[in-house]
């Protein structure tokens, strides 16, 4: 039996019924977000809730593991990439179109872009899974522009410089860009790419 000065905290509860693949996109976003501020070790599954504002019960209902949820976060804004790029190409919009899509995922989804292509980098257990998108990644550039000039190690080299950069660019632009100035972000990056393009031509 409890007594004072002891008292009894309230432990955050579902307030809301949402159906099943929109409460996973929901921890999915929590999630990101608690992971990305402290690292995938020091965060608890009940950090992890905390962030959602759910009980830890309604995050292993849809996720069995920590390592799973930090996997299926990875997986889905790679995913998201993904159909972005494509829907851009099937609408023929291909000028700046790099730098538009990283974006686009990046303001939609902060935590989990950052998760992908910074903190997974520096986590031993997820660390080839950022190697691995970033190689697939690399090889969709190359084949998009078509660098194919028979020498296979610099045009790898050149695809890879190319998506590093966009990359690169949209985490500084996050870190410290204006939301109000991403056009401007998109040209400018899009522009600097270009010039890669030529100067290696």
């Amino acid at each position: 039996m409890l007594t004072a000065p002891y008292t009894l905290k309230r432990i955050p509860v579902e307030t809301k019924l949402l159906p099943r693949a929109e409460r996973r996109a929901s921890i999915l976003r929590g999630a990101a977000a608690a992971f990305a501020r402290s690292g995938f070790a020091p965060t608890s599954m009940d950090d992890v809730a905390a962030a959602c504002g759910v009980t830890k019960l309604i995050v292993y209902r849809h996720f069995e593991t920590k390592e799973e949820l930090y996997r299926s976060i990875l997986q889905s804004v790679f995913d998201r990439l993904g159909s972005e790029l494509a829907s851009g190409l099937s609408q023929g919009l291909t000028r700046n179109l790099g730098a538009r899509v990283q974006l686009t995922v990046a303001r939609d989804d902060p935590d989990g872009y950052t998760l992908l292509w910074r903190h997974a980098a520096r986590e031993p257990m997820f660390a080839d899974y950022t190697s691995q998108a970033r190689e697939v990644s690399s090889t969709v550039v190359r084949q998009l522009l078509k660098l194919d000039s028979g020498d296979d190690v610099v045009d790898r080299w050149k695809a890879e410089m190319l998506m590093t950069y966009l990359i690169d660019a949209t985490l500084a632009w996050l870190d410290g860009g204006d939301p109000g100035r991403d056009e401007e972000f998109v040209e400018n990056t899009s522009e600097g790419f270009r010039a890669l393009l030529t100067a290696w031509r």
